[in-house]
This record gives structure tokens, sequence and C-alpha cells, in this order.
């Protein structure tokens, strides 16, 4: 059974939604603004940076060490999330994985619609290589469309011939963008994050002009052969529940080293209210155990 803690924010989403708004941009404003006046936390540094002409910030909390390093590929639809919005999952992810986090702040639609969020991925990446760490060092993670954002990253590195990352982390990740999962109508009291309304219209605005079930807007239907190992983390009250099972499988057919963690009435990246929910503490902590040895 899920937590107290993890009931009473369910019943806060439900009685304040997060995101509002009829067009992306207003999603995107609401987003914002649900987080304007969270503070940082005094003991973790964070660092601007220009990631080969990507936004971006370097997230240390105490005891991250130098030889190793995370991309984190924040969520929101591609048309919503910032540096803002996500710099608290990135702190956690800091604190267990004792790396420090480059949070990308990439491109998004309407106004910059598919491939521009693969593109910055993509050179965030090859800067903290460039850099000079080990692509064997580090690790790529991402939440919701920043976590299908990681599957069509790694696609992108391979297709160009980048030696790859140690591993990937997809947290409740969209990764078809066709909506054609059969948790996308059955789960839909149950989703207190996500909406079909949110899917369409974000799906909208970052595919203009493509074709949806393009292998890096949507990698359920991508050639996935070669990709290093991947943790993928989903809840049973999600929409993208479906998404997650279904990519699993075929990565595993197409001889991906793949983990999949489906939580027990978990929500939509349950994982962002780590400062109080237990189970988004585990989930995290369980993160971090999958890319200790895959660091080493």
């Amino acid at each position: 059974m899920a937590s107290a803690e993890l009931q009473i924010a369910i019943q806060m989403l439900r009685d304040n939604p997060p995101i509002q708004g009829d067009t992306p941009l207003e999603m995107r404003a609401s987003m914002q603004a649900a987080v304007a006046n969270l503070p940082r936390p005094q003991d973790v540094e964070c660092e601007r940076v220009d990631a080969a002409g990507v936004p971006a910030e370097w997230v240390r909390a105490p005891g991250a060490r130098d030889d190793r390093a995370l991309i984190h590929l924040h969520g929101g639809g591609y048309v919503m999330g910032s540096l803002d919005t996500h710099r608290g999952l990135a702190v956690h992810l800091s604190r267990a994985t004792r790396a420090p986090v480059l949070l990308a702040d990439y491109r998004l639609a309407p106004e910059n619609p598919h491939p521009a969020a693969v593109e910055d991925a993509v050179a965030t990446y090859r800067y903290a290589v460039r850099s000079g760490m080990d692509p064997g060092r580090i690790a790529i993670s991402g939440d919701s469309a920043g976590g299908g954002l990681v599957v069509a990253t790694l696609i992108g590195l391979r297709d160009d011939g980048d030696a790859l990352p140690a591993a990937g982390v997809c947290i409740s990740p969209w990764l078809d963008l066709t909506r054609s999962g059969e948790s996308c109508r059955t789960k839909l009291d149950e989703d207190v994050m996500v909406t079909q309304d949110l899917l369409e219209k974000a799906s909208e605005a970052y595919c203009k002009g493509c074709d949806p079930r393009a292998p890096t807007a949507s990698p359920l239907f991508a050639d996935l052969a070669g990709l290093p190992p991947l943790l993928v983390q989903v809840g049973t009250a999600e929409l993208l529940l479906d998404d997650s099972r279904r990519f699993a499988k075929l990565a595993k057919r197409a001889g991906v080293d793949v983990t999949l963690e489906v939580a027990d009435e978990m929500i939509h990246v349950w994982h962002a209210f780590a400062d109080f929910v237990p189970e988004a503490k585990e989930a995290i902590a369980r993160i971090a155990e999958f890319l200790e040895p895959r660091w080493s």
C-alpha cells in the first residue's frame, strides 16, 4: 500500500494540478510558476555553464566525485521544464549517486520542434566528453519526456559513431508519441500528473512537420540494438505505463541489458517528491545502486 506521504501528495495534486492552461506556452508558464519560490539547498553547488551552446547547470551535492557524471534531461512533454523546475530532482540524484549532475536546458517546442531537443542532448553529452570525462564514467538520465529523450540521445550517438555512455536511466519515460499504449486509456482515473489532452498537445507541438513514429521522437519504434544498459522505472498509476512495458520487451529482444522496475501504486515521476515521500527516496536509491557497478 502506498505510504501516507504519497497519498498526501496525490491529494495535493488532485486539489491543485501543477500544470494548467490550454496551450503549451500556458502550461509552461504554470509549471514554472509552481516552482518559483522553492529554495535551493544551501549545501549544494550549482554552476551555470554553456554546454556547446546549450544552457546547462552542474549540480554538485556534498560528496560528489569528479570521476563520474550524470547528465539529466528534464521532463515536461518537450514543451515545458527548465533548470528551475528540475533542479530539486537533480539534487536528489547527485546526493544518491555521489556524482555531479549536468542538468541540460534543451530547446522546447513549439518554438523548436523535433529534433531540436535531441540535438541539444547530444551536444550536452559531447560537451561532457570534450571536457575530459571518460564516456564509460558518464550516464544519462531523464524523466517523462526526458526519459524518452535519453533513448533518443543514445540512438543518435550510436548512429553517429560516438563512444556511448556507461548507462541510461529512464524515469516514467514517454517513449511513444502516438499514445497507442493501452494504459493511455485504462489509467485515466489513476494518473494525477498526466492527461490525454496534455500528451496530445505536446505531441502536436513537438512533432510539427515530422512523423511521431520517427525513431528519435518515439524510441519505441526504433532499432534499439547496441544501446548501453538501461534502467526503466515506472509506476502502475501512469498513463505511460505501457510505454515502459513494451519498450523493455523490445529492448531485450534487441539484446539490450534492460532492467524494468514497475512500482505498485506509484504516480508519474514520483521521484520528484523525494523531499518527503519514502517511495521516491527508495526509487532514487535504486538508481544509484544500478549505476554504481556500471561506472566501476
